[in-house]
């Protein structure tokens, strides 16, 4: 497991630093403002940083889903190996979806198909075992799991009601 440290940063935000299995530390400011930056720090002074990207929300929420939704994905994956007949989709909310802020009950996915929403990733935050009354935001990505029949049908109520 790793050791995420965190730091508030008065009149700025938060940061939260790791560090990686080969010493490279890693950090990202959350600033007040909604931006984020990705610091990597100097492996001779890890108090030094050596490079800072700065990151809209779109791009913190295209990192987010590069790095966190595959892990997640991942982690059914193996599960999967385990239960015949299991699978597990990632599905994003397009713009147009008819669920876009509305709460996710309204799609009423498990009853309409067996199939479970397990997480939605957004921003930069996996929510777990979301609630019904959990509202739906475009660029949202939903996992779900259940059969294969079931986890396509989701895909087709998100996208068109």
């Amino acid at each position: 497991m790793v050791d995420i440290e965190q730091t508030a940063l008065p009149g700025i935000g938060l940061k939260h630093e790791f560090t990686t299995r080969s010493g490279r530390r890693v950090g990202v400011v959350s600033h007040r403002t909604g931006r984020r930056d990705l610091v990597i720090y100097d492996v001779s002074d890890p108090d030094r940083a050596c490079e800072a990207v700065k990151l809209n929300d779109e791009e913190a929420e295209a990192l987010v889903e590069l790095l966190g939704a595959p892990r997640i994905v991942q982690r059914l994956n193996a599960l999967h190996s385990q239960v015949e007949g299991l699978v597990s989709l990632q599905l994003p909310i397009g713009p147009g979806s008819p669920y876009v802020g509305r709460p996710m009950g309204d799609a009423r996915v498990r009853t309409r198909t067996g199939a479970s929403i397990v997480a939605v990733v957004r921003g930069g935050q996996v929510i777990t075992s979301p609630t019904p009354d959990f509202g739906l935001a475009a660029g949202d990505v939903i996992v779900v799991v259940g059969g294969q029949d079931s986890t396509e049908a989701v895909a087709d109520i998100l996208a068109d009601g």
